[in-house]
């Protein structure tokens, strides 16, 4: 058996005439092998299709095209074409083995130009026919991606010849091709394990064990996120503005057996009432002007997941109507089209207006009103649960203090005093802001009332003489107490670091501890 090796410059130099109708056939031929191997992103499928239309185009009879593990580098098969699971067993494959390993070590092509019966090469030869092999490497720059092995008829030494520099094209694209493929495997990959993580995330960030609150206020709201997270009920959240609303809607969905699907949110209120139809229900191409193509609405994207309308008391009369239909018949129509489509979401919303009294003035509609409210979720305000104020304010300082990279790890008597006595109209959102401010200005491990915003400062002369029979002397006295525990906290007890930390002598700290009868475990060093 003569074996003959080329490198692809080899390969080129081979002196070989092709005519025009040949050249523009084999043109054709790779332009049809370029439109299948970009027309599927299976593998596999592609390569049986490229076998077929090399089949039709130079007499294949069988072909092997393996590839390198990119961890390993160690050959697989990757498709055995025209052989069976039998022949592969075949001891024709033990030298083709060694060969193909060669190949690709050394990058350089071989070519028996007649097979001989004693090594027929990729399984049993047919009697009386005569056949060539083909062995071709695969490579991209300096990467080796694998092999492509090929037994064809041999009708003389031009046409094969032709087939071999046609293939050795081939081998390229088909390189690039499992190189493309294999990056976008890799970054699939990459994504479902991020999406996974993410998901992973939410769920943890939305378990109602890590919501903030142990007011009996806030254990109420939650035996009712366990009462409806796995049910199908329709829940309307309540609550003033900054009360944590779509917090809410986030642990239920989290919480449910929907938490792998998506959860869209929907302002009905910051969309205008021109777009507000087209982005729930989306839209098909050419029904309006600007329709260039078909769009999918917020409501059909959350089929299977959970949908939360937020300030749903803002939707125009039109825009409830169609909302109830959905409700009622768990299918949408897009704009412009004919035919419903069917959805299976859950649905959650969520306003902090008086509904009941917008339903007696005709601007919200009744019947919506009582498919709405099947399961209503009253967030208590935060003057209505002052025990948690200080919880809240915590967590706030703890994570502020880790985005701003500053090392302030507790809040002062008079700041919490400042912090519990005020009526919070914003709500959490109101504190989340106020403890972002403190941090930013704070330039100690303290907040101190002095760091907090003017709005909570007003009331700090309204708390210190709120008892009208305390005279100047007492407030006064009462001001220096506060200013000592602070400090002694400030230092964990070191009565010497809290003279420094307030510019006198320790002599006149143990003095003062002693006259205001200061008690507390200030972990004296």
């Amino acid at each position: 058996m003569s074996v003959k090796t080329f490198n692809n410059k080899e390969l080129d130099n081979q002196s070989i005439s092709i005519n025009v109708s040949e050249e523009s056939k084999q043109f054709t031929l790779l332009h049809e092998i370029n439109t299948i191997l970009t027309s599927s992103l299976n593998l596999k499928d592609t390569l049986s299709r490229l076998f077929d239309t090399l089949d039709e185009n130079m007499n294949l009879k069988k072909a092997v095209l393996t590839l390198t593990n990119p961890y390993t580098s160690e050959l697989r098969i990757e498709v055995a074409y025209g052989i069976t699971e039998k022949e592969l067993h075949h001891a024709s494959f033990e030298n083709w083995k060694k060969i193909n390993e060669e190949v690709l070590s050394t990058e350089k092509a071989k070519i028996v130009e007649m097979l001989d019966d004693k090594d027929p090469l990729l399984g049993e030869s047919e009697k009386s026919v005569e056949e060539s092999f083909i062995c071709l490497p695969l490579t991209l720059g300096k990467e080796k991606i694998g092999t492509l092995s090929i037994k064809t008829l041999f009708e003389n030494r031009e046409t094969l010849y032709q087939n071999v520099r046609l293939l050795s094209i081939v081998t390229l694209m088909l390189s690039q091709e499992v190189k493309l493929k294999r990056l976008m495997e890799t970054e699939k990959a990459v994504l479902r394990s991020e999406n996974i993580k993410l998901k992973d995330e939410l769920t943890k960030k939305y378990n109602i064990h890590n919501m903030i609150g142990k007011s009996s206020e806030m254990y109420h709201v939650y035996e009712n996120i366990k009462q409806v997270a796995n049910s199908t009920a329709t829940v309307l959240i309540r609550g003033e503005s900054g009360t944590g609303k779509e917090l809410v809607s986030h642990a239920i969905h989290y919480n449910s057996s929907r938490k792998d699907s998506v959860f869209i949110r929907i302002n009905c209120g910051a969309i205008p009432e021109s777009l507000i139809e087209s982005e729930l229900f989306g839209y098909e191409k050419g029904a309006f002007t600007d329709a260039h193509h078909q769009k999918i609405g917020k409501f059909e994207a959350s089929s299977n997941g959970t949908i939360f309308l937020d300030e749903i008391g803002e939707l125009s009369p039109a825009m409830q109507v169609k909302l109830l239909r959905v409700l009622q018949e768990k299918e949408v129509t897009r704009i412009g089209g004919i035919q419903p489509i069917k959805v299976n979401l859950r649905v959650i919303t969520a306003t902090n207006k008086d509904l009941e009294t917008a339903v007696k003035n005709n601007e919200f509609r009744e019947d919506l009103y009582y498919r709405l409210n099947v399961f209503p979720i009253f967030i208590p305000s935060l003057r209505e649960r002052k025990a948690d104020i200080v919880l809240l304010a915590e967590h706030f300082l703890e994570k502020y203090s880790k985005e701003n990279e500053k090392n302030i790890n507790r809040i002062s008597s008079k700041a919490i005093d400042l912090l519990t006595n005020y009526h919070w109209p914003g709500n959490v959102r109101e504190l989340e802001n106020c403890m972002e401010r403190c941090v930013i200005v704070c330039d100690s491990k303290t907040i101190q009332a002095s760091h907090l915003p003017p709005t909570l400062q007003k009331n700090e002369i309204e708390i210190t003489v709120s008892d009208k029979n305390l005279s100047f002397q007492e407030i006064v006295q009462n001001f220096e107490a506060e200013l000592i525990k602070d400090a002694l906290k400030n230092t964990n007890g070191n009565k010497a670091k809290a003279a420094r930390y307030l510019k006198t002598t320790q002599r006149i700290i143990g003095y003062k501890i002693k006259q205001y009868n200061i008690e507390g475990d200030f972990q004296e060093e």
